[in-house]
């Protein structure tokens, strides 16, 4: 049997990411003592791998697919497919950023500030072409983790990637510039991409994820109206596509089903309500699919 080999990645995403497997149908066990999480599809094989390292193992052909940031691609140089970007990252639905940051009472200004100086960080290729953009020398050096704290005794500046901003400010760090904005991508090995039954699994399971993401913030409802209220309601009502409209068995009534986003939901039900709906259903989602 034909079997996809697929990289998780282990680390910051590690959770979000198996969360997400679990809103596209699939069920992934994570063992705290084993690299192969188990899955509920006999067709793929798990392995957990930091996302820094998962597009060069994706590239060598190690793992047919993985998911891992357009950064760590950036960064590796790795020849993979990009199959489908997939806005997710640890604790949101949003893009991660790589910044260039130095201490709140830092005299630096800008990135010309920083000739001859020491820079901090784990994205030592990414941090050098900008520097080289600029035209600055300074020394960059490879940063293990922490590297928030490594600002001003240890390096004139750093460049870490955030997504609140929340623990530069806690360590007391001021960004200068943003390098790089980034978001999780689905990717192939090329041989792989190039095999129907591998290529037809993945464009599946990246369509599905993709389809749990959009899913995330968004829920069902269904309602009922009188006919004569149809216009109303529609005003009150914002739509994912034009909702669905279905006669009920008396001729004066229809029953509307539309997805919207569920921060709207507490100020749309009332409104909906008043405009004539009855039997206001709020339901969730799993995945939606265009």
């Amino acid at each position: 049997m034909s079997r996809l080999k697929l990289g998780i990645p282990k680390g910051s995403l590690q959770d979000s990411t198996v969360e997400l497997f679990g809103k596209a149908g699939w069920r992934i066990s994570v063992s705290s003592r084993s690299y192969y999480p188990g899955i509920d599809d006999p067709e793929i094989e798990c392995m957990m791998v930091r996302a820094q390292e998962m597009a060069r193992y994706v590239e060598s052909g190690a793992l047919d697919t993985g998911l891992t940031g357009k950064d760590w691609i950036l960064e590796t140089g790795a020849d993979i497919e990009e199959v489908a970007e997939l806005v997710y990252s640890k604790t949101s639905l949003g893009r991660v950023r790589w910044v260039l940051a130095v201490a709140e009472d830092s005299p630096m200004q800008s990135v010309r500030d920083l000739e001859g100086k020491v820079i901090a960080t784990e994205a030592v290729r990414m941090t050098e072409k900008y520097l080289a953009k600029h035209g600055v020398k300074a020394r960059v050096e490879f940063s293990w983790g922490a590297t928030e704290v490594k600002v001003p005794q240890l390096a004139d500046a750093i460049v870490e990637v955030t997504e609140t901003g929340s623990s530069l400010r806690a360590n007391h760090l001021r960004v200068l510039d943003t390098l790089l904005e980034s978001a999780t991508w689905f990717i192939a090995n090329r041989a792989a991409w190039k095999d129907p039954w591998k290529h037809e699994k993945m464009v599946n399971m990246a369509m599905l994820l993709d389809g749990a993401i959009k899913a995330y913030n968004r829920v069902g409802l269904m309602l009922n109206l009188r006919r004569d209220d149809l216009d109303k309601v529609l005003s009150a009502l914002p739509a994912l596509r034009n909702p669905t409209i279905a006669q009920l068995s008396d001729p004066g009534w229809l029953a509307i089903n539309t997805i919207v986003e569920e921060k709207m939901v507490r100020q749309l039900i009332p409104k909906l309500k008043a405009a004539g709906a009855e039997g206001i259903v709020e339901y969730p989602l799993n995945k939606v699919v265009y």
